[in-house]
């Protein structure tokens, strides 16, 4: 933890002769930060009436509006309550080269809770674990977080309530609460304390600021601001751009064994295809509506070589379900937008809603697949994610989603086959391109790399489904009931 600020007290003389240079380091601060391969997340959480709304305000004034977006949680939404918790911190991120000011943070949100019996503190920490994540994530993705902790002394903060009711014109900030708070000042204070120890993560640290003197405060406040992003601007400028690596080696031979054990020689002739297929989307349309009257989302996701299949999967998938309930996302390349984001924000944006549905035709698993294959990550990125993956999912499952995962499997020679019939069949030339050649000349690298994303991501509450899809009538079944049977299992297990 940053060691705390000084309590001493600030002369307004002292305080306006310093404060013009503050002001030109911070809007400097901004102007280099645009050109940054980071964003910069200010937390402002404190005890009870330490003025972090007033930090939060006079920061806005020093700083240019056009390059920062303040936040503040409060009770969740119909729609935010329809999607895991950290569903709306995602999306209140900032992307490089911006800041984001969060008053209260999502520690905020925790604190809230007021947890007192022990159940109730064993969620707490539960909460705060999560949130520690979400941060290691962030950081680890290369985002500044700075924190500050207003701490405030019980006398000051009756001095500060009195303050505050004494004057009409800031009288209404005062509520019952806020004096039931003061009142159990120690025990708020110990659980704040509980939350600093918790979330305390070494790059991102906890800035301690005595909040008894507001003008030293807002000193304090920007110097550990200015000062923790030139040393995260250093060590961004000294690391070095990712490299495609001269070889993938198995991380897990086993998931490569699985994979290449899939049998490729099943077969299903067009009228058998057509009897069943009807019966079994008739079933999967009923399991789907069974899962949005308990309130259950899906997601599905589809993985596989190219010209495996997937699309014409998704679309008999799609056939059997209300297209007002259900949005297909196609992941290619990230925009400009999605790569100045961490990413996992551009899945997170997409999570439905109770009862709805998505389909990911590609998913977040290209961090451990394209992206590590091709380079576009490190090394520690790609390793990392598997982890960070299970997590993600984790957070889906736990809320109440069922993940449905696909992988496509087939032969090169049938790869072969479909590629070139690509390429003559006028309507379906769209869906051959160079790049397709270009990765088909990988197909071991690929093959070893889809072998580790299997070994390492399939858990009971999110499995891969290994689909043989050299026969696509059989592959279309095959998912048609294996889906049933996931959603169905998922409902029994309520």
């Amino acid at each position: 933890m940053a060691k705390a600020s000084s309590g001493r007290k600030l002369t307004k003389k002292d305080y306006e002769a310093r404060v013009p240079a503050v002001r030109e380091a911070l809007i400097q601060l901004q102007i280099k930060l645009q050109a940054a391969p980071f964003p910069v997340l200010l937390v402002i959480a404190g005890d009870d009436a330490s003025g972090k709304g007033d930090v939060v305000n006079l920061l806005n004034g020093w700083l240019d509006p056009r390059g920062v977006e303040t936040f503040a949680f409060h009770d969740p939404t119909d729609e935010e309550r329809e999607r895991p918790p950290m569903w709306r911190y995602w999306r209140s991120l900032p992307p490089h080269g911006r800041m984001a000011i969060y008053a209260g943070g999502w520690h905020g949100d925790a604190l809230a809770a007021d947890p007192r019996t022990p159940r109730e503190l064993a969620e707490f920490d539960s909460t705060l674990a999560r949130l520690t994540h979400f941060e290691g994530l962030l950081a680890d993705g290369g985002a500044l977080l700075v924190k500050i902790w207003l701490r405030l002394g019980a006398d000051a903060q009756r001095d500060r309530l009195h303050e505050l009711e004494g004057d009409p014109d800031t009288a209404w900030r005062v509520s019952p609460e806020d004096w039931k708070f003061h009142r159990d000042y120690v025990r708020r204070a110990a659980l704040g304390a509980r939350l600093r120890r918790a979330t305390e993560l070494a790059a991102a640290p906890w800035h301690l600021v005595e909040a008894a003197d507001p003008r030293a405060r807002n000193l304090a406040i920007a110097d550990a601001l200015l000062a923790r992003f030139k040393q995260h601007l250093r060590r961004h400028a000294a690391r070095p751009a990712p490299r495609k690596p001269r070889r993938i080696t198995p991380l897990r031979p086993v998931g490569l064994r699985m994979l290449q054990a899939v049998p490729l020689d099943q077969t299903l002739g067009e009228s058998d295809y057509a009897e069943k297929r009807a019966k079994w989307l008739g079933r999967l349309n009923r399991a789907v509506r069974d899962a949005a009257q308990h309130g259950r989302s899906i997601v599905w996701v589809f993985e596989g070589w190219d010209a495996a299949g997937k699309g014409g999967a998704i679309r008999r998938l799609t056939s059997a379900i209300d297209a007002r309930d259900c949005r297909v996302i196609p992941v290619a390349k990230p925009t400009d937008e999605e790569k100045s984001h961490h990413y996992l924000w551009r899945f997170w944006r997409h999570i439905p809603r109770a009862g709805r549905v998505t389909i990911y035709d590609r998913s977040w698993y290209g961090r451990v697949l394209v992206e590590r294959i091709e380079g576009f990550c490190r090394p520690e990125e790609w390793r990392r994610a598997f982890e960070e993956l299970n997590d993600f999912e984790a957070q889906l499952t736990a809320h109440g989603i069922i993940v449905i995962k696909f992988w496509l499997h087939l032969s090169p020679a049938e790869q072969l086959r479909r590629f070139r019939e690509r390429e003559k069949t006028a309507y379906k030339r769209h869906k051959i391109n160079a790049e397709d050649w270009r990765n088909r000349r990988q197909w071991a690298a690929y093959e070893t790399a889809a072998g580790d994303m299997l070994a390492l991501t399939h858990r009971p509450a999110a499995p891969w489904h290994l689909v043989a899809a050299e026969n696509k009538r059989f592959a279309r079944l095959e998912i048609l009931r294996a889906s049933c049977k996931a959603i169905a299992d998922a409902l029994e297990r309520e």
